[in-house]
């Protein structure tokens, strides 16, 4: 895929609200949003790598729109916080969570993937943090920011535009992509996928691929489903997981990219099929030790490690 290929595209999904989406959606390109309301205007997300951060800020401030006066951060992955400190007018809202993960990783998604091209990358942390909901007013319209509680880490926030009905996901739901559950919950990622479906919305942008409907919190419901019955099979046999992920028939979900993160999706569906709740801080210390072992386990199944496009 070639870098025009991949260029990220702004488009307006309500009166004026807009998603910036990056193909293909793969691991570190994900989308952004934009609320603009009576020359006010808020951004959802950044992105990945010095390059696609300032495309971003390009398109947003492009056609005379205002500079976003505030930045959510929807979890605290690299490739959704990034590109912070392109937007300097901005304050950075995220969940109180969020903050302390950004802090406690900092760069560390770059040693991942050392061969991209990441830029001089600078963390800037969110300044305004909350812990259940926080809204933003924008000009005539309103933001509201909901965390989920544990689904894809411990910190996700959906942005919800109730006026245009409008629903960013964050990485909790991934459109055409296959979910990434090892640092936060399949069931906790189930309830908050019912909580997002209740807001009724007409359009949802997902953490990462094309903007859809409702039937994109569907198929992540499904996948989510199809791992607890898989892990509830495989701790019956006294399988382990890369062992039911190796034998597993993805069936409708073979079609999602990224198939490989079957295999931590697993390690947390066995974990809380043998009762272990996950809530709460995560030790992030522990969490990066792990990373590079869950990386291993995904290059096994796949034939190759996995690859990022930023």
């Amino acid at each position: 895929m070639s870098a025009a290929d991949r260029a990220g595209v702004l488009g307006e999904v309500a009166d004026g609200v807009f998603a910036y989406v990056q193909p293909d959606g793969s691991w570190c390109v994900n989308n952004a949003g934009l609320i603009v309301s009576e020359g006010r205007a808020v951004l959802v997300d950044t992105a990945a790598t010095e390059a696609r951060a300032r495309s971003l800020r390009a398109a947003v401030v492009a056609q005379g729109r205002p500079v976003p006066y505030a930045v959510v951060n929807t979890h605290s992955h690299g490739d959704h916080t990034f590109g912070n400190f392109v937007f300097p007018e901005a304050v950075v809202h995220a969940h109180h969570e969020t903050r302390r993960e950004m802090a406690a990783a900092g760069l560390h998604l770059t040693g991942l993937w050392p061969q991209v091209e990441w830029g001089a990358l600078e963390v800037v942390l969110p300044e305004v943090t909350y812990r259940d909901e926080l809204t933003l007013h924008v000009g005539a319209v309103t933001a509201r920011l909901i965390h989920l509680e544990v689904a894809h880490s411990t910190n996700d926030t959906a942005v919800w535009v109730p006026e245009r009905r409008v629903l960013f996901t964050g990485d909790v739901v991934m459109s055409g992509v296959t979910p990434f559950l090892p640092m936060g919950s399949v069931a906790g990622s189930l309830r908050a996928v019912a909580r997002m479906r209740a807001l009724d919305p007409a359009v949802v942008v997902a953490g990462h691929g094309v903007v859809g409907g409702v039937e994109v919190l569907d198929t992540t419901e499904a996948y989510l489903l199809w791992l607890q019955e898989l892990a509830r099979q495989g701790v019956s046999a006294g399988l382990t997981a890369p062992e039911v992920a190796r034998e597993a028939d993805l069936g409708p979900f073979a079609g999602l990219l990224d198939p490989e993160r079957i295999v931590p999706n697993l390690y947390r569906a066995f974990a809380e099929e043998r009762g272990r709740a996950h809530g709460g801080a995560l030790d992030m210390s522990a969490v990066i030790a792990e990373m590079d072992t869950m990386f291993e386990e995904m290059a096994a199944y796949r034939g190759a490690p996995p690859v990022c496009h930023a």
